[in-house]
């Protein structure tokens, strides 16, 4: 059936299509119901809901944004509708829930009908489950990566040191990447940096940019970024770069949960389509961390596999993650903590400067920028120099930023010492979750400030801990959570 286009300034996040009652019941639809959408011979698949009234005339379809933009569609053009097909991926999602392998096809179908928007999230969500309870073999992995990586465009740059660091997360105030990537591009090294946004953590590095500058550009825009200062830290989800990434991370969000499968195709697939030839990868293990030293070990070995299969240097370190890192957890905080680091004027928390030292020392050795050893003494001599502050700052301008409007949440409220002692411990997981009761990562100056780490002696009735919100409701919310988990023990 054809029906006119109706266009709204109507942005549901999701592609989202609407008719009235009486047009869904001549097509042979209902609510909820999947609908093909097709123009100029593209087609699109989406989910319709229907409305009364007169808001929509009979011969109409209104669209959210999204299809607009994905089909490129105008005002009154008329488009063919019908009932979409059953997905024969649906098979081979019920598949792998029944323990059973899948092949490339098989794997190559799921990703195209996750991007084609022909799954709806609840069945994204059981093919993510999948995925968590059984795992996938190394032969799986790799068609994912390679097919989440086919699911959109790549960056070809014709440079010859085109480096990229990750961490597997976790970790709560790890913000190492902004100061990674300002000490190596300021070392001439190439760093097309994509992050993705916080999963379960209070903060991703896109996030923690995103709060004075601008992370979404298309590839075009991107180039000439990188053309002018050698590096960028954007969110991968604007580019259409690995699309299929950006869709399975927002069910996984909602999940809270994140399999070793998917978590080794994204971080691959990411790095695959940004051409990175060098690549670090940080892997912290503790008893709150993501995983322990042995499944670390575990990852280690299986990044490194993958690296060989697709002819990258690549090289895994396993770093401590028995607590959090730096002061600031959150947007906001945990930027202020970096350009305390980068700015030789000011003073940062040293074990986050350490850190990043250590890693951008990592990456200089493995693209032998430096002999072995000596890679850690040129993180220095940048990071002491300002050098990659200035570097810092010309990446954030590029990106249409400034570093001036950061400050703490407007409502805040210091957590003290119960009695004198030392810090026992200090529960990454309970951190990151009181961090996003708080507000994070969506309120940018939401979080918390942690004035103590595992070890440090604290006296009764110090500081320990300041919970910073938007809103007196999340702060009462947050203080509430923090007496009731507790996650900074005292001995």
């Amino acid at each position: 059936m054809k029906l006119k286009i109706k266009l709204l300034k109507w942005k549901a996040g999701i592609p989202v299509a609407m008719i009235r009652e009486e047009t869904a019941v001549k097509i042979g639809v209902r609510a909820n119901d999947r609908i093909s959408i097709k123009s100029n011979g593209n087609e699109f698949t989406t989910i319709l809901d229907t409305i009364g009234g007169n808001f929509i005339k009979e011969d109409e379809i209104a669209i959210s944004s999204e299809i607009i933009h994905i089909l490129n569609l105008k005002k009154s053009q008329k488009v063919d509708i019908k009932l979409a097909p059953r997905a024969d991926s649906l098979d081979f999602i019920k598949k792998k829930l029944n323990n059973h392998q899948l092949s490339k096809k098989e794997v190559y179908e799921i990703i195209d009908d996750i991007v084609n928007n022909s799954l709806s999230d609840p069945e994204i969500a059981l093919f993510i489950s999948g995925m968590y309870k059984y795992g996938m073999s190394m032969k799986e992995t790799i068609s994912l990566i390679e097919a989440i990586m086919q699911s959109g465009l790549q960056l070809r740059l014709k440079k010859k040191f085109i480096v990229d660091k990750h961490s597997i997360g976790g970790i709560a105030g790890n913000r190492t990447t902004p100061l990674v990537v300002s000490i190596c591009a300021a070392a001439g090294l190439t760093c097309p940096k994509t992050s993705s946004r916080a999963i379960t953590s209070a903060a991703g590095t896109a996030d923690v940019i995103e709060t004075i500058a601008q992370v979404e550009f298309t590839i075009e825009e991107l180039k000439k970024i990188i053309a002018k200062v050698n590096a960028c830290m954007i969110w991968g989800g604007s580019l259409g770069i690995v699309p299929a990434d950006a869709k399975i991370i927002q069910i996984e969000k909602s999940l809270k949960i994140d399999p070793e499968s998917m978590l080794l195709a994204s971080i691959m697939s990411k790095k695959l389509s940004m051409g990175s030839k060098y690549i670090l990868i940080d892997i912290p293990y503790g008893k709150s961390a993501k995983v322990s030293k042995d499944k670390a070990l575990e990852l280690k070995k299986k990044f490194e596999y993958l690296g060989k299969y697709f002819k990258k240097k690549l090289k895994c370190v396993l770093t401590d993650g028995s607590q959090p890192i730096g002061n600031g957890i959150g947007p906001a905080l945990e930027l202020m903590d970096i350009i305390n680091i980068l700015d030789p004027e000011k003073k940062g928390p040293i074990d986050l400067q350490n850190k990043a030292l250590f890693l951008s020392g990592q990456i200089f050795e493995l693209c032998k920028k430096t002999k072995k050893g000596k890679g850690i003494e040129l993180a220095k001599e940048i990071l002491y120099s300002g050098k990659a502050f200035e570097k810092f700052k010309a990446i954030i301008k590029a990106q249409n930023g400034s570093l001036k409007n950061l400050r703490f949440g407007k409502f805040s409220h210091d957590i003290l010492a119960e009695k004198s002692g030392k810090i026992k411990s200090i529960d990454n997981k309970k951190i990151n979750s009181l961090a996003r009761i708080a507000g994070c990562p969506g309120d940018k100056f939401s979080g918390l400030y942690l004035h103590v780490h595992t070890k440090f002696p604290v006296k009764k009735a110090s500081k320990i801990l300041t919970i910073y919100a938007e809103s007196k409701s999340r702060l009462q919310e947050a203080i509430k959570f923090y007496k009731d988990i507790k996650p900074i023990s005292i001995e």
